[in-house]
C-alpha cells in the first residue's frame, strides 16, 4: 500500500504552492476525456478539485452564517426599536477585519447583506479573504420558501478566485430544515492562471442545533453532486457516497465520502480520516481499490 502525508505551515501557503505545483506540471496533465489518465493526473485533478469543492463551501458558510444572524437579529426589539445584527457567530470565524452591511437595515425583506474584506485580512480560521460576497435574502433564511443568492465582488480564498452565482432554496417542512444548494455558472482560477468551470446542486439538512438560536452548534448533512470542467475539456464528477457532517463551529467538513470520477478512474475522498468526524483541515484520497492513498489539505 502507498502512502503519501502532505503536511503545510498554513493553509495560505498550501494554496499557493499546490497551484504552482499543478503549474509546473501543466504540460504533464493536459488530456482530454477521451485519452486514458495517469495516476499521477488522476490524484492531482482530484485534489484540485476538492480544493474548489471547500472553497465554495467555505463561502456558502461566511454568508448563511450571516444570514442566519440576521435572521435571528430581526425577530427581537426593545421599546419598538430592532436590535442590529452583531453577527458575533461569523466575527468568530472571519475576525474583525471584514465590513458588513445590511440594506435596508430593519425588519423587511428582500434585502442585502454585503461582506467587504477590502484588500485582504486572515480570519481566525486561518483563511485568507478578499473581496466581497453579496448576499441577497427574499425572507430570512429559515423561513420556508425563501431564496438566498450569493454572488461575489473580485472575491478571492486562500488567493483562490471565485466567481459565479450561488443560490440557497428553503424546502424546510417544520421541524424539519432542509435547503437546496445550486452554483450557476461557478469559476474557479488559481494563483497560476490555471482554471476551470464549476457547477453542482446539493440537498443540506440540519440535524444538529435545531432547539437554539445559536448558530455555532447548527450541524448539517449534504448530500448532492458538482461538476468541474478543465480548460481542455476533462469533466470531473464528484457525488456523495456517504453524506457530508458540516458542523458550523468547524472550518471544514468533518465526516463523509466523495467518490471522484474522472474518465476512467475512480478515486474516494474520506472526510473522517484521521479522527472518525474530529474538527481537522485533513482529508484520505484513496485509488486502486484503496490499495492505494494520499492525504490532502483541504
Amino acid at each position: 500500500m502507498k502512502t503519501f502525508s502532505i503536511n503545510r505551515t498554513s493553509i495560505a501557503a498550501i494554496a499557493f504552492m499546490f497551484a504552482t505545483m499543478l503549474f509546473s506540471c501543466q504540460k504533464d496533465l493536459s488530456t482530454t476525456n477521451n485519452q486514458p489518465l495517469t495516476e499521477t493526473q488522476a490524484t492531482a485533478y482530484s485534489e484540485e478539485s476538492s480544493m474548489a469543492e471547500a472553497s465554495f463551501d467555505d463561502a456558502e458558510d461566511v454568508a448563511t452564517t450571516a444570514a442566519d444572524e440576521e435572521g435571528n437579529a430581526s425577530e427581537f426589539d426593545i421599546n419598538g426599536r430592532l436590535f442590529g445584527p452583531r453577527f458575533t457567530e461569523l466575527r468568530a470565524a472571519i475576525g474583525d477585519c471584514a465590513t458588513i452591511t445590511v440594506t435596508p437595515n430593519d425588519s423587511t425583506y428582500p434585502k442585502t447583506i454585503i461582506i467587504d474584506f477590502g484588500n485582504g485580512c486572515l480570519g481566525r480560521d486561518g483563511k485568507f479573504r478578499s473581496g466581497a460576497i453579496i448576499v441577497h435574502l427574499t425572507a430570512p433564511l429559515r423561513r420556508p420558501g425563501s431564496v438566498v443568492t450569493i454572488t461575489f465582488r473580485n472575491y478571492f480564498v486562500n488567493r483562490v478566485h471565485l466567481e459565479g452565482t450561488k443560490v440557497i432554496s428553503n424546502l424546510s417542512d417544520p421541524p424539519m430544515h432542509k435547503w437546496s444548494v445550486q452554483v450557476v455558472g461557478g469559476k474557479v482560477t488559481f494563483p497560476s492562471g490555471r482554471g476551470y468551470s464549476y457547477q453542482g446542486i446539493k440537498v443540506k439538512t440540519q440535524v444538529g442545533g435545531m432547539d437554539t438560536r445559536v448558530v455555532r452548534d447548527d450541524v448539517y448533512e449534504i448530500t448532492g453532486r458538482s461538476q468541474t470542467e478543465f480548460n481542455g475539456g476533462l469533466i470531473i464528477t464528484l457525488n456523495t457516497e456517504t453524506a457530508l457532517v458540516k458542523k458550523v463551529a468547524c472550518p471544514w467538513i468533518s465526516d463523509g465520502k466523495l467518490k471522484i470520477k474522472i474518465n476512467d478512474r475512480v478515486l474516494y475522498l474520506d472526510y473522517g480520516f484521521p479522527f472518525n468526524g474530529e474538527c481537522d483541515n485533513k482529508a484520505l484520497l484513496t485509488w486502486s481499490n484503496g490499495n492505494n492513498q494520499r492525504v490532502i489539505i483541504l
